[in-house]
């Protein structure tokens, strides 16, 4: 049994982000139902939050709610997961762009500690923790609240674990980092964007890989 989540307001929300990560990850696949009993048993939960995050993914078009059977996953196809990335990445390379002319010194010296600290971080938690600090502080740095937030709710649909769990990832997430700061130090807006639009594509080249290796595409066997 996985460690209890912890009981804070926001415990449904930690659900949902586990059932995503699931489904994106291929662990629940497309047409197969999600056993209410089964989540929150394996979660150290009650029942009560793993509906209320099935409620909330059930607006994102994650799951469906079919009358008296329950929650079942939505379709899900390559071209979703393209799109999915294909939003991100022009989201992404918008914000760097701007943030390439107006990030300043101390932000960009923060940018590179982290950036330090993932190349030697182990474990998924911390590295996972990282990757998603190095690019809060660039997307922080474009002073486009909106546009930051319309990427933050895009990436929620990447698996971590997926990557994480991938030493190649590993090796190169720290020389797209470097290219990244790079093109930051320069104030070169096309090579920001540049940066940053190869280090998403390689994400979705890596997240299909995976889920043509386990089969995401078959239909479910339970």
């Amino acid at each position: 049994m996985a460690r209890p989540l912890s009981s804070r307001p926001q415990l449904s929300d930690e659900v949902a982000a586990h059932l995503r990560e699931a489904i994106m990850s291929g662990t629940l696949r497309p047409g197969q139902f999600v056993r209410l009993d089964a989540v929150a048993a394996d979660l150290g939960v009650s029942v009560t939050p793993v509906r209320e995050a099935l409620l909330a993914l059930r607006g994102e078009d994650m799951v469906e709610l079919e009358p008296r059977r329950g929650f079942v996953v939505s379709p899900l196809s390559r071209q979703d997961v393209k799109d999915m990335f294909d939003l991100q990445a022009d989201l992404a390379a918008r914000l760097v762009g701007r943030a390439a002319t107006l990030i300043g010194d101390q932000q960009l010296d923060h940018v590179q500690q982290i950036a330090d600290e993932l190349a030697r971080a182990e474990g998924h938690h911390e590295l996972s923790t990282l990757e998603y600090e190095f690019h809060r502080l660039v997307n922080k740095a474009a002073a486009s609240r909106k546009l930051a937030r319309f990427l933050d709710m895009a990436s929620r649909y990447t698996p971590a674990r997926v990557y994480t769990g991938d030493p190649e990832w590993r090796v190169r997430v720290v020389a797209d980092h470097a290219a990244i700061v790079a093109a930051l130090r320069a104030r070169d807006a096309n090579a920001a964007r540049e940066a940053v639009f190869r280090h998403v594509k390689d994400g979705e080249w890596r997240l299909l890989r995976h889920l043509d290796a386990v089969g995401m595409w078959t239909s479910p066997t339970g």
